[in-house]
């Protein structure tokens, strides 16, 4: 009972969000990619317990600088991957907790090693496909062929392949930007198969109550159903 007023309940204040909730509200506000938020929500755990659970408010420059020398020089691990750490904390502290810490802005990071990129010769990727089949095979030469990258061709959707133009439009890809690639014309009948298979499939989990695929950002409240509509479904259903 509240004492200054009786015969009433009290009520309990809310509790602020916790942190690694706060981060990652913050994250998805600002429309940082998924994977970006699981790497840096994980940088940020690590970062906790590797402080014995203090709290990031209550630490400085010299656990930043702690934590990323361990990194370094105990676990081994690649330049690229110590810079994503210091990213995620810079994230942290400038983004979620609002605390102004020009000193992390000049914590020198790890230069990446600058290695001579692999490329497969003509030959070497027509090996590779012959050993493929179905829709692995489809997928690599799409990859191949329109320069998508790995997930760019996982997420590609119906509606964004135009086969009369010949183009494909890659959505959020690198930096969340939209491009058009050309879609090379000996996968077209391919592709169309693929489609003709997924068309199936997406029409019988339709009939069973299903068949509903996830729309990007609040398209699903503007459209409540737009899910279920022919166009949305993935290219790689119907495997």
């Amino acid at each position: 009972m509240d004492a200054s007023s009786p015969g009433k309940p009290s009520t309990p204040e809310a509790q602020p969000p916790r942190l690694i909730a706060q981060l990652r509200e913050r994250l998805r506000l600002k429309h940082y990619a998924l994977r970006t938020e699981q790497s840096y929500v994980q940088w940020v755990k690590r970062f906790i317990h590797f402080h014995e659970l203090r709290h990031p408010k209550d630490m400085g420059a010299a656990e930043v600088e702690a934590f990323l020398s361990h990194l370094a020089v105990q676990r081994n691990v690649a330049a690229s991957t110590q810079n994503q750490a210091k990213s995620a904390l810079l994230f942290l502290y400038a983004e979620v907790l609002a605390i102004d810490l020009p000193w992390l802005k000049e914590i020198v990071g790890a230069k990446a090693a600058r290695r001579l990129p692999v490329v497969l010769t003509p030959g070497e990727v027509r090996a590779l496909l012959l050993e493929l089949q179905g829709t692995m095979h489809l997928i690599v030469s799409l990859l191949y062929g329109t320069g998508m990258r790995v997930l760019e061709g996982l997420r590609l959707r119906v509606k964004d392949v135009e086969f009369t133009r010949r183009e494909i439009l890659v959505r959020e890809g690198k930096g969340n930007k939209d491009r058009v690639t050309v879609l090379p014309e000996n996968l077209i009948a391919p592709l169309k198969a693929q489609m003709e298979r997924a068309q199936a499939l997406h029409r019988a989990d339709l009939d069973s109550g299903y068949g509903e695929v996830e729309l990007p950002f609040a398209l699903a409240e503007k459209y409540p159903q737009a899910g279920k509509a022919w166009g949305w479904p993935f290219e790689g259903e119907g495997c």
